[in-house]
């Protein structure tokens, strides 16, 4: 993935959870904690991941992204951005990738 679509993905995924949280995009950090910090919860992934599936024309089961998160749980921003990023790049490969 290069640069400029590194950086979108990031902004992104910024300004989903400051949109569904209600919190300004320049309070977000990678180390805040999406349930505990932004009053988050698990359906706002999923929803974020099917908006970058469709964005990307990415074609991956919601079940696949399941069993990733419950390998490789994604509990903050940071991680989030991270999780985005190798679904935009892996796609439903995801599962053959180590984060």
């Amino acid at each position: 993935m290069s640069e400029p679509e590194s950086h979108e993905v990031r902004q992104m995924v910024y300004a989903f959870f400051a949109e569904e949280c209600g919190v300004p995009g320049d309070s977000l950090r990678d180390d805040l904690r999406i349930i505990e910090d932004l009053d988050g919860d698990s359906l706002m992934l999923l929803s974020l991941l099917g908006s970058v599936c469709r964005r990307y024309g990415i074609k991956v089961e919601l079940r696949t992204l399941g069993r990733h998160l419950m390998r490789k749980p994604a509990g903050t921003v940071g991680q989030v951005v991270t999780l985005t990023e190798a679904l935009a790049r892996h796609g439903d490969k995801i599962l053959d990738v180590e984060l």
